[in-house]
């Protein structure tokens, strides 16, 4: 009987789910060890296959999800790069598109490209915008570079040449005759990874792809060779990428780029998983765990993509203040407030809640391990949100009178209010901040947040789920049974997956429709014959996409194309599907005017994989069985203290009904209810709170 275990990192925890077709589910969390992450996901493996009792040869396949690479490009930990492009062309990267984000901002600040200038170079050859070659490469200048990047101590180089992706003719020679003389530096074309228009994005995603490389190479190697030597494992080794799909490891160390949104796209498939079996199609999906949460739309059953991401931002809501990289990704926002996030008072006398995070080590103060700085969990444990004594289950208790007097003597002082009221306004500040960035994050997609269930999961998420629902005013919040370890989850429900791109721009009425089959065929023989390596190629799916646009508009929008064959008669269903989506963005379509198609895509997909979710617990059926006592919890309405009751997740039986507040804790999380609300327990074991608004 094959099992399969789901490993994701944050920062804080690592969270483990070991699943089986015979019914076995089983969950371990465990401290993130972030001087080697590895460390933490093999005691998990360890951990969750001796309760699971499962013996290592059983395990078929680890899928892991992991925030290592987008952590090395933001504290600059990558290779020593460089950058090789077309001649007079080496500071495009640094002059980007000489936009201001901020055009009052005279301290206005950018992310340094990740190859300093001395280490741009160019070389003499020249493709135009159709393909045609205006200048050979110069393979005399290319052996004049060799010896320059060697002196240079450079371990990694990306190609990124002008119109590489109509013509890659001129990348292809140069990567060869770089190979051959530097075998041992890091290498990735841009024609390889990212054939795709805009020279400016094009090169930082090429430069950041081969940045990470070496890491990619070495950690996913260790994970794999220690799951075999120290395991006895000896499954395949699968990693979570930012567009939803999972891939071999092999293929995610050539192109970790792919890789940058792994732990948090994870918890998105988790909520459109579950909402398809709830029969919500439409959902806010809230991610909260110790360091950031995540909010992400999930629109007739699946999370929004998009193509358009940067890394690094200098600014958290700037667009343009970060370095963009052009790979799928699930469209999320990522705010920096988590249970670890640290709360002071600034020099104005301002409250503040986050980004910085006390992490895992030394972590909260109430977690007894060094912390000192007062975070949002510390003021949960104040508020009565989280039991000391039962914090993971009771695996690890809580010191609630340290975590009282830093709030007090840190927080509390300087604004003149006790440590209850400053717990309350950190817990406040986090909700406000979080329900306001997935109001922004809903508004910009076309979506109403108003009418969207919150789908709540995280460590600290079904905390503070209640309250940002409250402000958001939405209708309901949905608690997944395990909802500590979603992104886990996440991870066992994701199929194989691999996004192709080719940029064909063209009039949609003078478009070549040979070209443009032949193209997209090329894309999905590719897709089929990676994926066919794995799973069988007659459950191989394709879909296809196109980047569509009005004339002379700079941005594009995704459309999807219809099966069948591309020719001509596909012309009016791409026009009528292009506007639709662009009707559903922007309110209005521009009807009659000309449209243009830039680039076209290609998801090849393996099959969804089975994935049997607990069920809901051995209750009696009514909540008066599973209630375990009552707690002092500070409540949102009438800002006092009152005796609430807390419920045992694990005995609440399907059909459950109660009100609000309430708590209900299960191992890895605590659900809070601290107003008016008619909570039912679902089939699945999911806790369905109504507001009263």
């Amino acid at each position: 009987m094959p099992y399969r275990i789901g490993a994701d990192i944050g920062g804080t925890f690592t969270d483990l789910v070991i699943s089986g077709d015979d019914g076995t589910f089983e969950i371990v969390k465990v401290l993130t060890t972030p001087r080697q992450p590895d460390d933490a996901v093999l005691e998990g493996v360890r951990r969750a296959l001796a309760e699971a009792a499962v013996t290592p040869a059983a395990l078929d396949h680890l899928v892991h999800g992991t925030t290592l690479f987008t952590n090395a490009l933001i504290e600059r930990k990558g290779a020593r790069t460089a950058l090789v492009t077309t001649k007079g062309f080496r500071d495009a990267v640094e002059i980007g598109r000489e936009h201001r984000y901020d055009m009052y901002d005279l301290h206005m600040r950018k992310p340094e490209p990740l190859a300093p200038r001395h280490l741009r170079f160019d070389v003499d050859e020249r493709v135009l915008a159709d393909g045609s070659v205006r200048k050979p490469l110069d393979e005399a200048d290319v052996a004049a570079l060799v010896p320059r990047l060697r002196d240079a101590g450079v371990e990694a180089v990306a190609v990124s040449l002008l119109h590489a992706y109509a013509n890659p003719v001129h990348e292809q020679r140069l990567g060869a005759l770089l190979r051959d003389a530097l075998p041992d530096v890091a290498l990735t074309l841009s024609s390889d990874l990212v054939p795709e228009i805009r020279e400016y994005e094009r090169a930082s995603t090429t430069l950041s792809n081969v940045y990470v490389k070496r890491i990619a190479e070495r950690y996913l190697g260790r994970l794999q060779r220690r799951l075999g030597d120290e395991v006895g494992a000896a499954g395949e080794l699968f990693v979570m990428q930012s567009n939803g799909g999972v891939c071999a490891a092999d293929t995610a160390i050539e192109q970790p780029i792919r890789l940058v949104e792994s732990g948090p796209a994870a918890g998105a498939l988790a909520a459109a998983h579950y909402g398809s079996l709830m029969g919500h199609a439409d959902l806010l999906s809230f991610d909260m765990g110790g360091t950031t949460a995540k909010a992400c739309v999930i629109a007739d059953g699946r999370p929004l993509v998009t193509t358009e991401f940067e890394v690094d931002r200098q600014y958290q809501f700037k667009k343009g203040s970060g370095l963009p990289v052009k790979v799928a990704v699930l469209e999320m926002i990522e705010i920096g407030t988590g249970g670890g996030s640290i709360a002071r008072v600034d020099a104005l006398g301002r409250l503040r809640v986050g980004p910085e995070s006390a992490g895992a080590e030394p972590g909260p103060v109430a977690y007894g391990r060094g912390g000192t700085e007062p975070t949002v969990t510390d003021a949960d444990v104040v508020l009565g949100y989280l039991d000391p004594a039962f914090f993971l289950g009771g695996t690890m208790a809580l010191d609630a009178a340290a975590a009282e007097a830093a709030i007090g003597e840190r927080v509390g002082r300087a604004l003149g209010l006790d440590a209850v009221e400053a717990a309350f306004g950190i817990h406040q500040l986090a909700n406000e901040t979080m329900a306001s960035a997935a109001r922004i994050h809903a508004i910009e997609r076309g979506k109403d947040v108003a009418k969207f269930p919150v789908f709540a999961f995280g460590g600290a998420g079904p905390v503070h789920a209640f309250a940002i629902a409250r402000i958001l005013k939405s209708p309901r919040v949905i608690y997944p049974l395990g909802a500590g370890v979603a992104s886990a989850i996440g991870l066992l429900a994701a199929p194989l997956a691999l996004d192709f791109v080719r940029s064909l721009p063209g009039r949609l009425d003078a478009l070549d429709w040979a070209r443009v089959a032949e193209v997209v065929g090329a894309m999905e023989d590719e897709g089929r014959s990676v994926l066919a390596r794995t799973v069988d190629a007659d459950e191989i799916t394709c879909e296809r996409f196109c980047d569509m646009r009005y004339a002379k508009q700079g941005y594009e929008v995704r459309v999807p194309v219809p099966a069948g064959p591309i020719d001509a008669s596909c012309r009016a269903a791409l026009l009528a599907s292009f506007e639709a989506v662009y009707r559903s963005l922007y309110g209005h379509a521009m009807e009659g005017s000309a449209v243009e198609v830039v680039s076209w895509r290609v998801v090849a997909r393996g099959p969804e994989p089975a994935l049997a979710l607990p069920g809901s617990g051995a209750g009696a059926g009514d909540a008066a069985s599973a209630m375990k006592g009552t707690r002092r919890v500070f409540l949102t309405d009438g800002r006092r203290f009152a005796d609430v009751p807390v419920y045992d997740r694990y005995r609440l039986a399907a059909g459950a009904r109660f009100e609000g507040p309430a708590v209900v804790e299960e191992r890895e999380s605590t659900v809070v209810v601290n107003g008016p609300a008619q909570i039912t327990v679902d089939r699945h074991g999911s806790l369905v709170v109504d507001l009263t608004h």
